[in-house]
């Protein structure tokens, strides 16, 4: 990547080269502006509260879907792409009538607000029903009587995310360059939302044109895959194939293994726009896991099934290559931190600068002036970047907040706390890095390896548990918000966007997410019972992540321990993951490394036992290389238009799909190429 791009009118203005930062005001004349007036409006100002006011309520659409998908089947959709389209869509016509211009990075302004309040759900549909269920907040208790308590708990939660972004913006965004397939998609659907009336108009239309049919078509699948799920939905074709030649080994794969083929249009997009490095590198962790090793196993007696953490003897293969996965994805991450080790070593200095002069500016002393040499890559001048002294100040400020919250309202040791944010920031790279190559943030792992660092806590098993949980929810918690707000980030810098302004827009959404998460919650727990009450057997919800915290926590604190097995593999692994990262920096000629094997995302496919969505990404991926060979030049004008619609369809019609189950919709109703086995 180029430091500087020129911006010549009518230049198709590809998302992999983020144009020039330069100085908000110019003249009118200056063609060298961000955007060039006739291409796109000047924005006067990027940071505007009718942007980050829509975005947040558009985010808290969200957010009320997140809560009920993720207790019912453990996933969450983000707010990205819903902020950039329908904040265009409100917004564009609000500003004609204003009598006034919105522009690309105003827009990236309002969906930054909509990802902030849209997804700070975590610990809802997770730890927290967790330990109602367990008793561990108090025998009879609802969450209408900590009300306080969870809105103490949520503000920690959102802002020290937040917070935590800043620092990490550098080493992902800018030195990494990492592809963040949602947020890509999110700049360039904003990018040709803006385009029209420009002299490129007649690309921009088109491009335009072409994602809002992916998004329908997206949208549209999945809508009807609500009722026709054997055919829209997810087609199990190893599972017919099999029946028809009453061969069950094939019926297994399918039926218990999940190698099957979905319409998961998020993750065509996903794949279209992701390495085929990393492509295949996820598809062979998905293989080692759930399709060789993993059933070879199972088979021999060895492990007792393919999902499940509550397993006899050496467990389920889920939760045996748990440990082998996190193991590659946490050495990976590290050995790519330990290459650009020398921006971390500035932005820590700079940081440690950033606390003292606090210190000397609250005390009324003569504040330090760095004597650093180091030259930075990124692009945004000064006046730009997000100050040292607030997210410094603001690091400070969540950490003494979050330790007495804990203390206090939890009952966690204090030094329980500090540990679970020193391990927050460290695995708060592993949740970036997978989710930069791959789209999906391992929160749920990373939940997992907080919950075995306080397996063995001396003290009362209430105690330990709660620990045990809220630990670990706060490395989750925080390792989510941290993704969300660098997505955010380098969407951002692909539209040659503020981070101060998008940083505000961040703090306004925060704001909304803390007022809409915890009524939202009550409101669900009220009218379901069984989300925090294990007494009640009939429940419409799923509780997937909820069980699976629950069960890992008991297992973990009651003498439960990680199969021997499994811990060599780990090590092996992480020795692997190393030695990968030295032989493709010293031994692989530069023109090579983009091909060589992404041990990251293998250990990804080892933990996610979906094989299903890896099928989708390598699906996307294969279709944009067919799309190379036929118009490699229509390929990179609308690519990302494609992935785009595809992942904002997907979106938008979780929400549909919600509503509809909220308003008491029957699905799965039309039994085409489904049956009671399958469907």
């Amino acid at each position: 990547m180029s430091e500087k791009q020129e911006v010549h009118p009518g230049d198709y203005v590809h998302s992999d080269h983020p144009v020039d930062f330069t100085e908000e005001k110019r003249s009118d004349d200056d063609s060298a502006d961000l955007y060039n007036d006739e291409e796109f409006p000047f924005e006067e100002n990027q940071f505007t509260w009718r942007a980050a006011i829509i975005g947040s309520l558009l985010g808290c659409v969200v957010a009320a879907s997140n809560l009920y998908v993720g207790l019912k089947i453990g996933w969450t959709f983000g707010a990205s792409l819903w902020g950039a389209i329908f904040g265009f869509i409100i917004l564009k016509p609000l500003a004609r009538l204003m009598g006034n211009t919105f522009g690309p990075r105003e827009n990236a302004t309002c969906q930054a607000a909509a990802t902030t309040a849209g997804g700070l759900s975590t610990g809802f549909v997770t730890a927290i029903p967790a330990m109602y269920r367990m008793g561990l907040m108090g025998v009879g208790r609802m969450p209408k009587d900590d009300a306080l308590t969870l809105t103490l708990w949520t503000t920690s939660a959102a802002f020290f995310g937040m917070f935590f972004a800043v620092p990490l913006r550098t080493h992902f965004v800018i030195n990494q360059d990492l592809v963040f397939p949602t947020p890509r998609a999110a700049a360039e659907t904003i990018r040709n939302l803006h385009k029209t009336g420009s002299k490129a108009a007649k690309d921009a239309q088109k491009t335009a044109l072409i994602m809002m049919f992916a998004f329908f078509i997206a949208m549209a699948f999945v809508i009807i895959g609500n009722w026709i799920p054997g055919i829209f939905d997810t087609v199990h074709i190893l599972y017919w194939i099999g029946k028809a030649a009453g061969y069950s080994n094939l019926q297994h794969a399918d039926q218990t293994w999940g190698w099957a083929w979905s319409f998961d249009f998020s993750f065509f997009g996903a794949g279209l726009m992701t390495p085929g490095s990393t492509v295949w590198s996820f598809i062979l962790g998905e293989f080692l896991a759930y399709g060789l090793a993993g059933p070879l196993m199972v088979d021999s007696g060895y492990l007792e099934g393919p999902t499940g953490f509550t397993l006899p003897g050496n467990g389920s293969a889920q939760s045996w290559f748990l440990w082998p996965g996190i193991a590659l994805m946490v050495f990976t991450a590290f050995g790519e931190l330990g290459v650009n080790g020398k921006s971390l070593w500035h932005g820590i200095v700079s940081a440690v600068l950033g606390g003292r002069n606090l210190i000397r500016r609250l005390t009324k002393r003569t504040e330090l002036i760095s004597d650093s040499t180091y030259v930075s890559k990124d692009p945004v001048p000064d006046h730009l970047q997000v100050p040292t002294l607030w997210w410094v100040s603001g690091l400070l400020v969540s950490a003494v907040f979050t330790i007495v919250l804990m203390a206090v309202d939890f009952k966690v040791p204090v030094y329980s706390t500090i540990l679970a944010i020193i391990l927050s920031f460290i695995l708060a790279f592993v949740g970036l890095q997978a989710s930069g190559e791959t789209d999906i943030n391992p929160t749920g792992s990373i939940g997992k390896v907080t919950q075995l660092v306080f397996s063995r806590f001396p003290g009362d098993l209430a105690v330990v548990q709660k620990t045990n949980l809220m630990c670990a929810n706060i490395s989750a918690s925080i390792c989510a918000q941290a993704v969300d707000m660098v997505g955010d980030l380098k969407t951002g810098h692909l539209l040659g966007a503020s981070p101060r302004s998008q940083f505000l827009a961040q703090c306004v959404g925060s704001v909304f997410a803390i007022a809409a998460a915890v009524p939202l919650f009550i409101l669900y727990t009220e009218a379901y019972k069984c989300i925090i009450d294990p007494l009640v057997e009939k429940c419409p919800f799923g509780l997937v992540s909820v069980r699976t915290w629950q069960a890992v926590c008991e297992v973990l604190t009651t003498g439960g321990s990680v199969p021997k097995g499994a811990v060599i593999t780990a090590i092996v692994f992480a020795i692997l993951a190393i030695a990968n990262i030295l032989i493709r920096i010293k031994l692989i000629p530069e023109k090579f490394r983009p091909y060589w094997i992404n041990l990251n995302a293998v250990g990804l496919g080892l933990i996610n036992p979906s094989p299903a969505l890896a099928i989708a990404m390598l699906t996307g991926w294969a279709g944009g290389q067919i799309w190379i060979r036929f118009n490699r030049a229509a390929h990179e004008k609308y690519m990302y238009s494609v992935a785009g619609g595809f992942i904002s369809g997907v979106g938008v019609a979780g929400i549909i799909k919600a509503i509809l189950v909220l308003g008491g919709v029957e699905d799965a109703t039309v039994k085409w190429a489904c049956n009671e086995d399958i469907c």
